[in-house]
């Protein structure tokens, strides 16, 4: 298993509960994560700035001849100032709005393309892709980039399954709200909702999500998974 964006937050939330003993996981990103090892679970590190273009080409060479069984793209990256009263559209560089893009979207595209020959080393593999409900149709997101490379999230996981389809290769896009990202997974669902007020997704809710979805048979594809909180009534 390869993770994309496992530093911290969801990342950080998906190394510590989607694998069971004895599985291998590969931690994606720029700055070091935990790296235990006493749950039995084998973690390696490959360092790597999402935001560059040959990010992909480089996870690849790291990652090597082996075979992958299950690809979480969880990168994701928004404005300054984003889901905040002060945003403003028109103060938002070019430079932040080319980054956002290429963190969300392109390099998803890019590094799962360089990773295609490692997916089809294994038996019925799966992608997951981590969009948000920013992505979908009439959310009223105001965040111009982010909402932009979260729609076009959902359009690669659609192109890119009609591709991987004749390989047996299943892919997911799962669309959750706001979550709880700086609670601690060990602080568990309970800690979690507490500390977002009952208002955010815990990231254990996340984690359930794509255990579910990675343990499903060869014969099923959960296409889309829009996961918002119950109080949102946007979503």
């Amino acid at each position: 298993m390869l993770i994309l964006g496992a530093s911290r937050g969801l990342g950080a939330a998906f190394s510590a509960g989607v694998a069971n003993a004895g599985d291998t996981l590969w931690l994606v990103s720029r700055s070091r994560p935990a790296l235990r090892a006493e749950d039995g679970i084998q973690r390696h590190w490959i360092e790597a700035d999402l935001s560059l273009p040959q990010a992909g080409d480089a996870i690849a060479a790291a990652f090597g001849e082996r075979l992958l069984d299950v690809l979480i793209y969880n990168a994701g990256i928004w404005e300054t100032n984003g889901f905040e009263e002060s945003y403003d559209f028109r103060r938002v560089s070019e430079a932040e709005t080319q980054r956002i893009i290429a963190v969300n979207l392109t390099s998803a595209i890019t590094c799962v393309q360089s990773l295609v020959p490692a997916l089809l080393r294994a038996a019925h593999a799966k992608v997951v892709l981590i969009g948000s409900t920013s992505g979908l149709e009439n959310v009223r997101s105001r965040e111009v980039a982010y909402t932009a490379s979260k729609f076009g999230l959902r359009g690669l996981a659609r192109s890119l399954r009609e591709n991987l389809r004749p390989h047996g290769v299943a892919v997911t896009c799962i669309n959750p709200g706001e979550i709880a990202n700086e609670v601690p997974y060990e602080l568990g669902v309970d800690g979690a909702i507490a500390a977002g007020n009952g208002r955010r997704i815990p990231v254990h809710d996340l984690v359930a999500l794509v255990r579910c979805v990675i343990a499903l048979s060869p014969v099923a594809c959960v296409t889309q998974i829009d996961v918002p909180a119950i109080t949102d009534l946007t979503a």
